[in-house]
This record gives structure tokens, C-alpha cells and sequence, in this order.
């Protein structure tokens, strides 16, 4: 297939994504709106011969102080069939086209999941004492086309982001825990539940504990929650104005986008989260908590709400997001993977971010500059 690439209108950017079973929400048109601070880009793929998209890529630019030039980021994307035998006739275009708009650097998430592990194989590494990541145990699931991706991209020049494997070290999460849905009936998922999971859900309900939707108006309320859980779990809360903006922007694309659920007991918010769709795949994206109420479980009934109403979406997949890959229980980011693999899910890890430096002396100074931050 020859193909070419051009800027493409959001409107066809949207239509595309339309058209697929499920991309990421930070590949939508929408996305570049909830990132202000960065220009944007809608780049699109088109088979030469039919004139046919078959492909596209949210770009963000953020610019170098005092020089016209920018940082180049595709972040969860481009949206391209990264299994194609020539991927260098995807990639390579879009390269000399983010070139000529003044990138001096381009770093990309490849949505491409190289393992899987099932929950059982992660408890089983967590009580063997040899056992330190994810990485340690055989995977249940491998992905060898992605191994074939990685060889092809170090090929063409690009790098892996700076990571130690701790999966944190890349802007977005290379591990994340996800629920799949896809036939499967709610009680088989709820079977895969663990006893306590299974226990705090039944708990909540004997309490009363009520799940609602929220909107707008109420994104205040939810405020007040993440803001208790930020210095609760010491780290730097975003504003209000960042969360009302990501509903406008993602809500006025698609008017069912972004969701914000509460758990209530007794007429207080206990705990909150926001929810996001695209397509089949469905993210419990940020999730908050008061310190107070915990002994009726507001966190565990809210999750099984969500994961009920996205399986009545149709999603495929309920995606929990980012997870550490350590199974560690000194480690401070323990506590995530030890919640979430109650959900009877797997970990998957995906390829990681790649960076191009387009101009390998900017690009070394960006690098020296992130690392002393």
C-alpha cells in the first residue's frame, strides 16, 4: 500500500476514530483541547490508490523557551495498523512533515500491548519471595508482532524513553490493569472478583452506599475529594480549572466522553472518580476518596457501578489504568497493583514511549533539562 500523510480537519480526524472499535482518549481531536498549554496538529494517513484514511495521529507541539522550536508528542498513538509489514512508509512521513513544522524532537506511545498477565500469576509472584516485578514470571500472554514493532523502530533510529522498567518513568503508564469484557457475562466477571472484593461490594450495599452520576456542577464537589486524597497520598493535585475544562472539551466532541460517578453514604461523598470512553474501551481515569467512611467500602461499590454501566456501553475492555510493575510489598506504589488485581484482570504491558531526536543537540539539552527537574 503507497501512502501518503497530510494535515487532516478534526471533523475527519473524529470521524475516523468514529470508525474504529476503540482508540485512545488522548488520540481524540477533543484531547488537544484539555492540553491548552500545547499547539496541536490532526495528522491523517490515506491509502494512495483509494484515497481512503487509514489512519490518523493527535500531534501536541510544546515550544522551547525562547526558540521556535518544538517538542513534537503523540502521546498513546499515532492510530496507524502498527503491524503493518512497512512500517517505516507510516512512520517515516510523518517524521519529515513534524521536521519541516519545527520539531526538533517527536516521542510516541505505540498502543501496542506486548504482555499480559493473568491475576492468579500475579498472586502467585507476590507470595513467592524470588519474585520482585511482573517481569520475573512468565507472562500469560505474548504478543511476538510487538517484539518485531521494537526491533523495527531501534532500527529506524528511535529510542526508548528513560526507564528503569518501573513504568513510571515514561509520561504515561507502559503497565496498566485491565478488566475484559468482551464475552463475557457481568456474573462471570464478578465471579473473577476476589473473596474481599466480592465482600466489600456486598458490605457497601448492606450499608446503603449509593452510587450516582454527577455532572458539571458538581465537578466542585469532586475537587474537594481529590484535593483531601493529593495530600493524603502526598502528591500535586491539577485544578478545578483543568478538570471543568477536560468536561467542556471532551463532553461538547461527544456528549458521552466523560462521566463523574460519587459514592454516598448518608447523603456525604465518600469517594469519586472520572470516567472516560472511547469506543469499546471504557477508563476509570482519576479516582478520590475522603479519609473518612472508608469502613463501608464507597471505593470498591463505585468501581463495580462503573464497570456494571460500561459493560451496558458495550465496552470490550474496563481499563484501570497505570499500575507499577513491582509486586514489592515495601514499595510505595505497591497498594495500586494489590487493589486492582482484586478485579480478577490482568496487567498488560504495553511497548512503552519512543523518542526521535530530530536534532540530536536540542534534543540532548530537553533531556538534561527533564532529568534535573
Amino acid at each position: 500500500m503507497s501512502l501518503t500523510l497530510r494535515t487532516i480537519s478534526r471533523e475527519q480526524h473524529l470521524a475516523y476514530i468514529q470508525s474504529l472499535p476503540a482508540a485512545s482518549h488522548m488520540q481524540v481531536p477533543a484531547w488537544a483541547d484539555v492540553k491548552a498549554e500545547w499547539r496541536s496538529e490532526n495528522l491523517g494517513w490515506f491509502d494512495e490508490r483509494t484515497g481512503e484514511m487509514v489512519g490518523a495521529g493527535l500531534v501536541l507541539y510544546r515550544q522551547l523557551p525562547k526558540i521556535k522550536r518544538y517538542l513534537a508528542y503523540l502521546p498513546e498513538g499515532p492510530v496507524i495498523n502498527w503491524f503493518a509489514p512497512n512500517l517505516d512508509d507510516w512512520i517515516q512521513p510523518m517524521l519529515a512533515h513534524l521536521k519541516q513544522q519545527g520539531a526538533f524532537s517527536v516521542k510516541m506511545g505505540p498502543p501496542v500491548i506486548i504482555r499480559r498477565w493473568n491475576a492468579e500469576t500475579i498472586k502467585k509472584g507476590i507470595q513467592d519471595q524470588d519474585v520482585k516485578r511482573l517481569r520475573d514470571m512468565e507472562a500469560d500472554f505474548i504478543e511476538p508482532r510487538a517484539f518485531e514493532v521494537a526491533d523495527k523502530l531501534r532500527r529506524m533510529g528511535w529510542q526508548q524513553g528513560e526507564d528503569g522498567g518501573a513504568g513510571f518513568g515514561d509520561v504515561q503508564p507502559r503497565f496498566v490493569f485491565q478488566v475484559p469484557l468482551a464475552n463475557r457475562s457481568l456474573d462471570e466477571v464478578h465471579k473473577n472478583f476476589n473473596q474481599l472484593w466480592r465482600r466489600n461490594i456486598k458490605k457497601a450495599e448492606k450499608a446503603g452506599v449509593e452510587v450516582v452520576q454527577g455532572g458539571y456542577q458538581d465537578l466542585a464537589e469532586w475537587q474537594r475529594l481529590y484535593e483531601i486524597t493529593a495530600v493524603r497520598d502526598h502528591f500535586r493535585p491539577r485544578p478545578l480549572s483543568y478538570f471543568q475544562r477536560m468536561w467542556t472539551a471532551l463532553n461538547t466532541e461527544d456528549p458521552n466522553r466523560m462521566r463523574l460517578y460519587f459514592a454516598r453514604h448518608n447523603g456525604v461523598n465518600l469517594s469519586a472518580a472520572t470516567m472516560l470512553i472511547v469506543g469499546g474501551h471504557v477508563w476509570y481515569s482519576y479516582g478520590a476518596s475522603d479519609n473518612i467512611g472508608r469502613e463501608v467500602r464507597p471505593s470498591n461499590a463505585m468501581q463495580w457501578r462503573m464497570l456494571c454501566d460500561a459493560y451496558a456501553l458495550g465496552a470490550t475492555v474496563y481499563d484501570l489504568r497505570g499500575i507499577s510493575d513491582s509486586l514489592d510489598e515495601t514499595d510505595h506504589l505497591f497498594g495500586l497493583i494489590q487493589f486492582k488485581v482484586g478485579t480478577g484482570g490482568q496487567a498488560a504491558e504495553y511497548l512503552g514511549e519512543w523518542d526521535f531526536p530530530l536534532n540530536k543537540l536540542l534534543h540532548k539539552a530537553l533531556d538534561i533539562y527533564m532529568s534535573r527537574r
